[in-house]
């Protein structure tokens, strides 16, 4: 089953894509918002050429773990984008994504800061995001025949 993950942010929406088996996340670049509609058929577009059968959108929490408007904005987008796209969505705590995904770029030596690299930082952290839905998705034991 193939699934997408979104990191939701006011400009851009970093996009994940996971292997046909559910078991591995992609960085699948990043989306420039433009508007619901754009931004849905784009998204739509991407959906049907990838096979995607589910999503998981970013939950951005506080440090605290209260909710605040960008919570509640996440959840309404991730709410439509399952009846507009008749796929099952999921939210999934993302207090530490973004933050996960610069210091793994700065690693590598790599700047950030200009514009250009900030799509790059959306699409590690929906790679990130997905990585750890599809670890907890996974049933515990062993992963593949013969282990033990």
């Amino acid at each position: 089953m193939r699934v997408l993950g979104l990191d939701l942010g006011a400009k851009r929406i970093g996009l994940a894509v996971s292997d046909e088996a559910g078991r591995i996340a992609f960085p699948a670049g990043f989306l420039e918002r433009k508007g619901r509609r754009r931004d849905f058929a784009a998204l739509r577009a991407l959906v049907k050429e990838r096979g995607i059968e589910s999503a998981v959108v970013g939950w951005p929490l506080h440090m605290s773990g209260r909710r605040g408007p960008e919570a509640d904005a996440a959840e309404r987008f991730a709410q439509e984008l399952s009846a507009t796209l008749k796929i099952p969505v999921e939210l999934l705590d993302e207090r530490w994504t973004s933050v996960a995904a610069e210091r793994a770029l700065q690693e590598t030596g790599r700047r950030v800061k200009q514009r250009k690299g900030r799509g790059e930082v959306d699409a590690i952290a929906a790679t990130l995001l997905l990585a750890t839905h599809l670890e907890r998705r996974r049933p515990a034991g062993p992963e593949e025949p013969g282990e033990p």
